[in-house]
């Protein structure tokens, strides 16, 4: 079997982040950094309500950080996965 020519790489999820939502907004943003919350809704199939909370709790933590518009991971947050 050969590999294709994709690259992957592992994100560590932050021990307390407890809520599958939560995780799957941080996994998303992680990999699409600068991902709006239109984005995030409609990828994961979320609601708007429950991404602007997820995602202001992420803030709140110092997980994410919001840049233009959209969500990236915090640079503490980054260089720590």
């Amino acid at each position: 079997m050969t590999q294709s020519g994709t690259s992957r790489s592992t994100v560590s999820i932050p021990d307390d982040i407890e809520s599958a939502q939560a995780k799957l907004v941080y996994l998303y943003v992680s990999v699409w950094p600068a991902a709006t919350p239109g984005d995030i809704c409609t990828a994961l199939a979320l609601n708007k309500g429950t991404v602007l909370s997820i995602a202001g709790t992420l803030r709140d933590r110092g997980y994410l950080e919001r840049r233009d518009g959209g969500y990236e991971l915090a640079r503490e947050s980054a260089a720590s996965s």
